[in-house]
C-alpha cells in the first residue's frame, strides 16, 4: 500500500550520504512519493543532459571528459545552479544571459554576492557534494539544511549484494532472499538467464566502500559541525524509511 503523502511547511534541501549499496536510490524514490514537493536533482543526470543538448557548460564538460580530465567542481556547481535557476528556485547574484534549459549559462559561484534560494524550494541533491571541499563550495551558493547519513552494517550489504541477480536486457532485479525469480536463475518474463553485475562482486564492493569511507569522513564531519547532520541505521530500506519519514516530518512538515 502506498503511504499517504505529506505536505512540507518548510523548505527541505536534502543530501543523502551512505556507502555503496546502502539504498540511497530507494530512499530517494520513497521520499519523492511521500513528499510530492520534493524534486530530485542528480548532478550526473544534469551533466549528461547538458552534454547531449550541447549547452555551453555541456561542451566545457565534454571537452574535459574527452581529454581524460575530471569535471572541475566549479563546472558541477554551475550545472546545479543553472538547473535551480531554470526551475525558478535560485536568483543569481549576477544576471544570467539565457534562461533556456538547453543553453543555460553558468551562474557565478565565486561572486561575493550570494545567490538567493527561493523559500519554497525543496529537493534532494544527488551525486554532489562527495567531499568536504565540494561541500564548502556548495555552501556559498546553496545552503543545505538536512544531511542524512544512511548506515547499514557492511556485513548486511555484502549479504544483500551476493543475493542480487539481474536480467541485463530489461534491468529487472531479483533477490534470492526476498524477491526471488519464479524459476531459479531465470527471468520471470523471458525465461532468459539472470546474471550478477560486475560491481556486485564482493571485492569490487569493498574497493568502493574503502573509497567512500576515505572521502566521506571529512564530508560527514563538515555537516556535523553545521548542525544539519542526522544519522539513521537499519538493516534494510524498509527498516530505515519509516525513521527517515518521521524525522523529515518532525523537521519540515
Amino acid at each position: 500500500m502506498t503511504p499517504a503523502t505529506k505536505r512540507l511547511k518548510k523548505a527541505a534541501r536534502i543530501i543523502l550520504i551512505g556507502a555503496p549499496g546502502v539504498g540511497k536510490g530507494t530512499q530517494t524514490e520513497r521520499l519523492l512519493s511521500r513528499f510530492p514537493q520534493l524534486a530530485a536533482i542528480s548532478s550526473g543526470d544534469l551533466l549528461r543532459e547538458n552534454v547531449r543538448k550541447r549547452t555551453t557548460l555541456g561542451l566545457q564538460a565534454e571537452a574535459l571528459i574527452q581529454a581524460g580530465s575530471l569535471v572541475p567542481d566549479a563546472v558541477m556547481l554551475d550545472l546545479i545552479s543553472s538547473e535551480l535557476a531554470v526551475k525558478g528556485w535560485l536568483t543569481p547574484s549576477e544576471s544570467t544571459p539565457s534562461s533556456s534549459p538547453a543553453h543555460a549559462s553558468s551562474i557565478s559561484s565565486s561572486s561575493s554576492r550570494p545567490n538567493t534560494i527561493m523559500p519554497s524550494a525543496s529537493f534532494i541533491l544527488d551525486g554532489f557534494p562527495r567531499t568536504a571541499v565540494q561541500a564548502s563550495s556548495l555552501d556559498r551558493i546553496l545552503p543545505i539544511n538536512f544531511v542524512v547519513h544512511l548506515f547499514t552494517p557492511p556485513s548486511v550489504i555484502i549479504s544483500r549484494i551476493t543475493k542480487r541477480w539481474v536480467h541485463a536486457p530489461s534491468g529487472r532485479v531479483y533477490n534470492t532472499e526476498f524477491n526471488p525469480p519464479k524459476v531459479e536463475g531465470k527471468d520471470d518474463v523471458t525465461g532468459e538467464a539472470l546474471t550478477q553485475r560486475a560491481d556486485d562482486s564482493i571485492d569490487t564492493w569493498k574497493q568502493r566502500l574503502e573509497k567512500f569511507e576515505e572521502s566521506s569522513k571529512a564530508l560527514i564531519e563538515h555537516y556535523d559541525r553545521q548542525g544539519c547532520l542526522w544519522r539513521v541505521e537499519g538493516n534494510s530500506s524498509d527498516e530505515i524509511s519509516p525513521k527517515l519519514f518521521a524525522e523529515i516530518e518532525r523537521r519540515f512538515a
